[in-house]
């Protein structure tokens, strides 16, 4: 293999639940298991914009330059993940936010990009529900959560940004409905679109690309920021906390840092004017600084 740093020529190919990236003398080598899951911007499994996530495109250059791992891309959602990171298998996730409690048993790696934070979708027919909770075309969710008036769905284990979770973490259970399943967004954009759920959280990408796959109309939806939160969420590769994830860790960074500049960013600019396209919203270009690595 050359030196060279492979990215121009690589096509993103998450195709099967579990494929096999060997490499000469790859018999040996340490296994490495990918732990992803369909997450628009991040990776798409189905629809219109299949395999043309900012990880789907990211992750063929991770592994074509580490060859000394065997690699093994496993769809899971993101209860496994946890699960499976807290083992002692070796295994990575590539589209992870940090919190303080997952660091307890992940190791991360430096930041790979940012996001526009979770928001709250909801459809325009309901828009009077959150009507009090709405400032400045932002949600109050600390002031949603309390006044135990809506219903809000989340996706099991998942995070939403240390200041959400924490916003989320002291609400009463009565408001929330946590979907548990491998497509929890989708189902629960299904029961938004029933009228058995007012509100949901999640990116606007995610929610648009999965509205599409069921054949669901996204226009039919107004989507809020969280009054409070951070416009942007820094997205991570988190492997298990072992010496063995810690080296791939190091691995991972190293590959990072020899990147083009314009790489992830000409993936992300897909996303944006994917979103214009989608519904005529003004969308800014994402940050060029990288956050801090927590």
């Amino acid at each position: 293999m050359t030196k060279r740093w492979k990215w121009r020529g690589i096509c993103a190919g998450l195709i099967t639940s579990a494929m096999f990236f060997c490499t000469p003398g790859a018999l040996a080598a340490e296994k490495l298991i990918w732990l992803v899951r369909d997450l628009p911007p991040m990776a798409v499994h189905d629809g219109p914009n299949k395999d043309q996530g900012i990880i789907d495109r990211l992750l063929p250059v991770l592994i074509a330059n580490m060859p000394q791992y065997e690699h093994v891309i496993q769809r899971v959602n993101r209860a496994r993940s946890l699960q499976m990171l807290e083992g002692q298998e070796l295994a990575c996730d590539p589209m992870l936010v940090w919190n303080q409690s997952r660091a307890q048993h992940i190791v991360y790696s430096s930041p790979i990009f940012g996001l526009r934070s979770n928001g709250l979708a909801i459809r325009r027919t309901d828009e009077q529900l959150i009507a009090p909770f709405v400032h400045d075309q932002a949600v109050d969710l600390p002031a949603l959560l309390s006044a135990q008036s809506v219903k809000l769905g989340l996706v099991a284990k998942r995070s939403y940004g240390v200041w959400i979770d924490d916003q989320l973490s002291k609400s009463p259970t009565d408001p929330l409905f946590i979907h548990y399943g491998n497509d929890a967004i989708g189902s629960l954009l299904q029961m938004q679109h029933a009228g058995r759920l007012p509100t949901l959280l999640g990116y606007w990408p995610e929610i648009q690309s999965k509205a599409k796959q069921y054949g669901l109309s996204s226009k039919a939806l107004a989507f809020y920021p969280i009054q409070g939160a951070p416009a942007y969420q820094t997205i991570y590769a988190g492997c298990t906390k072992t010496p063995q994830g810690q080296k791939a860790i190091t691995d991972i960074n190293t590959v990072l840092g020899h990147l083009p500049r314009d790489s992830i960013a000409s993936a992300q600019t897909f996303w944006i004017q994917a979103d214009q396209a989608d519904d005529g919203r003004a969308s800014a270009p994402l940050p060029v600084q990288e956050p801090t690595v927590p």
